[in-house]
C-alpha cells in the first residue's frame, strides 16, 4: 500500500509542473529582454556550431563502431 493518497501525488506533480513553467517563462523573458546585467550568465561562445558538428561526428563514429561489431580499442 502506498503511504500517500493519490491526490497528494497529483498535487506534487502539478506543483512541480507550475514551477517548471514559471522557470521557462522567466528564461524566455530574460532571453528577449535585451542586454543582460553584468552579474548575469555569460554569453555562449560563437563556436557552438563547430562543437555541434564535432559532437555529431563523434556520435556517427560511435554508431558505425557499434554497427560494425568492433570495439574502439580493437587491435
Amino acid at each position: 500500500m502506498h503511504p500517500f493518497h493519490p491526490d497528494a501525488h497529483l498535487f506534487v506533480a502539478r506543483s512541480r509542473s507550475a514551477e517548471l513553467r514559471h522557470e521557462a517563462d522567466t528564461w524566455r523573458l530574460a532571453r528577449t529582454a535585451g542586454p543582460r546585467p553584468a552579474h548575469g550568465p555569460r554569453p555562449r561562445p560563437r563556436r557552438t556550431a563547430v562543437r555541434r558538428r564535432i559532437g555529431w561526428a563523434l556520435v556517427e563514429t560511435g554508431l558505425r563502431l557499434v554497427h560494425s561489431g568492433r570495439s574502439a580499442t580493437a587491435p
